[in-house]
């Protein structure tokens, strides 16, 4: 499993990826699932990966090999990011189809998900969502992240710090705590984290982080974190019991049975 998120704000984006793979209790390793395919001063294009490894690392592997060799429709010739993420999504139901028979005969999960985020010059940023049917989805104002891999722990510190005119510091330092409470609760998403920060219009990445387990930063935002989360508890009024009376006053009359 892995985590993996994108958030897109005014100013412009942030992209983050776990690094843990997991085979099986007894095959656990790291590999890279963020990845930069951008061309410096003309468009800027981040992908974060998460699925089935072999098929994601094809994928990858294709996409690097085509802006080397200079192949006609690559990344780089693309003239938009939803031409791009279609394009993903094309090699990935190619991809799939070919070795999709033999991963369902062995009970292989073939399944796998992308973050496409950047912007090419004239254009505004933009983060997109490629499923493993090929499709996506688009990160809006009203909308401004999007998830793959391991949502569901990262995502309520996403719903309730977010918005679309929040700070590239602030979406920043969110991602990040996202990725700890993900690890802290699933043990099969790990470091190391990797990030980008990319400014509106810039059209080059100036901001790369890489935080391994034991990452100073890393332990000091997580006992930060856990320590406000504990004041804030303390600290919120006292739970109002017996609150269940009708507006006479009196408790509301039951069916001659009380349930703790």
């Amino acid at each position: 499993m892995t985590y993996c998120l994108g958030i897109l704000v005014r100013q412009g984006f942030i992209l983050a990826a776990d690094s843990r793979t997991n085979a099986g209790v007894d095959y656990v390793s790291s590999y890279q699932k963020l990845f930069d395919f951008s061309c410096p001063g003309e468009r800027v294009l981040i992908l974060c990966t998460s699925g089935n490894l072999s098929i994601t690392q094809a994928i990858t592997y294709q996409l690097e090999q085509e802006i080397r060799s200079g192949t006609p429709h690559n990344l780089h010739t693309i003239p938009s990011l939803y031409d791009a993420a279609r394009y993903i999504g094309k090699k990935t139901r190619q991809l799939q189809q070919e070795d999709r028979p033999w991963l369902e005969k062995d009970g292989i999960d073939f399944q796998c998900n992308f973050l496409l985020a950047g912007q090419i010059a004239g254009a505004p940023p933009e983060l997109f969502l490629i499923y493993s049917q090929g499709n996506c989805i688009r990160a809006t104002p009203e909308t401004p992240y999007l998830q793959i891999g391991e949502t569901k722990y990262g995502k309520p510190i996403l719903d309730r710090t977010l918005s679309y005119e929040s700070s590239l510091d602030a979406i920043a330092k969110s991602a990040l705590l996202s990725i700890d409470s993900t690890m802290r609760s699933n043990l099969s998403v790990g470091p190391p984290i990797d990030m980008i920060s990319y400014t509106v219009n810039s059209l080059k990445i100036q901001h790369r982080l890489r935080l391994e387990a034991r990452d100073p930063y890393l332990l000091k935002i997580r006992r930060y974190w856990e320590s406000a989360l504990k004041q804030a508890s303390e600290a919120m009024p006292a739970v109002e019991w017996n609150r269940d009376l009708n507006q006479n006053g009196q408790e509301p009359e039951g069916n001659g049975t009380d349930f703790l």
